[in-house]
């Protein structure tokens, strides 16, 4: 009890400037302390400092109208760590993330550039019902494989270290995504790294079929599965990373990382090909590219 009478006792402006020097999740867990600790952990100069500093971009008009506008910073600040928000284009979307305070994006499909994407024997276009965007790009029939996306480094957090995420799904009658294997690229400044990435994990059910080598893609194909020869190319061939299943049902393929380091000036180019090997790829729906904060661990 006198400890809490100690506590009670301190200006809540020195309590706010203690605050704003920590995290929003030990501000949300100081503000059980006390009365005095709850006031200055829910006041806009605790919260200001946990929003990104230089303002956030023009958003969608009625992104954060909710039933009301957000009342105070620390409202603000939940609204846009609680899911993304659309900007003014409708094409890209963005949140700030939970634990830092770090601007995070998604680049829709229509923001990519996506070799034939305006093709529709290659690539068509299809309304999307689980997502902020309105569409996604659906893989038709291709042998030469590339998307590549592109953000401004200034749109990011500084200082902070990122991770590139291609967001998809693929249909019943998918081929051609695990084999060859696809090679990610992140460029960053002077920094440029490149992996070996795969669409397809090892888990789908066996299937004899594959896709002929003289096939082309204005005949349809019936249901097709993977050749078992291709997949043990893939669980077998190290450093080849591989998608997991999201909780809003879609799936991501980390395709790197980088270091937005501070005063940056340029851009962050992100791709995802696959030239090389002739094979027919079919069935794939991009809904974008993620761009967040890399959690360590």
């Amino acid at each position: 009890m006198e400890e809490a009478c100690e506590i009670a006792r301190l200006p809540e402006e020195l309590v706010s400037a203690a605050l704003a020097r920590t995290s929003p999740r030990d501000a949300c867990r100081a503000a059980a302390v006390s009365p005095a600790f709850r006031d200055a952990a829910d006041s806009d100069a605790v919260w200001a400092r946990f929003l990104p500093p230089g303002g956030l971009p023009p958003l969608a008009d009625g992104e954060l109208a909710g039933p009301a506008p957000p009342s105070s910073k620390k409202e603000l600040f939940l609204r846009l760590s609680a899911g993304p928000a659309l900007l003014q284009d409708r094409l890209v979307s963005m949140w700030v993330d939970r634990e830092t305070g770090a601007k995070c994006y998604m680049l829709s499909a229509r923001n990519l550039f996506i070799v034939w994407g305006d093709t529709p024997q290659y690539w068509t276009w299809i309304p999307l019902d689980d997502s902020r965007f309105s569409e996604g790009a659906q893989l038709m029939h291709v042998c030469w494989f590339e998307i590549r996306g592109k953000i401004h480094s200034k749109m990011l957090s500084q200082d902070t270290t990122y991770a590139a995420y291609m967001v998809f799904k693929t249909t019943d009658n998918f081929y051609g995504l695990d084999f060859p294997v696809q090679e990610a690229s992140i460029s960053a400044g002077a920094t440029n790294t490149t992996r070996k990435v795969c669409l397809q994990g090892n888990d789908d059910d066996d299937g004899e079929g594959g896709v002929p080598e003289n096939y082309r893609p204005m005949v349809p194909f019936p249901r097709l599965r993977l050749r078992r020869r291709n997949r043990r190319v893939v669980s077998h061939e190290e450093n080849v990373a591989l998608p997991q299943q999201r909780a809003d049902g879609w799936m991501e393929l980390e395709l790197g990382e980088f270091l937005n380091e501070g005063g940056d000036d340029g851009e962050v180019s992100i791709s995802l090909v696959e030239t090389k090997g002739g094979n027919w790829k079919s069935g794939l729906i991009v809904q974008g590219i993620e761009i967040r904060r890399k959690k360590s661990g």
